[in-house]
């Protein structure tokens, strides 16, 4: 899945239908903006932030050997 971005409505509430997203995932809000995104079932999800706000997501997935 990649990066959607979620609708925050006219008075500010972000309203989401729990059916309709990933059983595991991250919901992350910045300036204003909301975006969602599955974790990767083996890796590491990365939130970089610069002067407190979020820069970039990563993610860095693996497999068990």
């Amino acid at each position: 899945m990649k990066v959607q971005d979620i609708d925050i409505n006219e008075t500010s509430r972000l309203d989401i239908d729990i059916m309709e997203i990933p059983s595991s995932c991250v919901i992350v809000i910045c300036d204003g903006k909301a975006k969602i995104r599955e974790l990767p079932p083996h890796g590491e999800y990365k939130i970089v932030t610069h002067q407190g706000k979020v820069k970039r997501m990563r993610k860095e997935e693996g497999e068990e050997f």
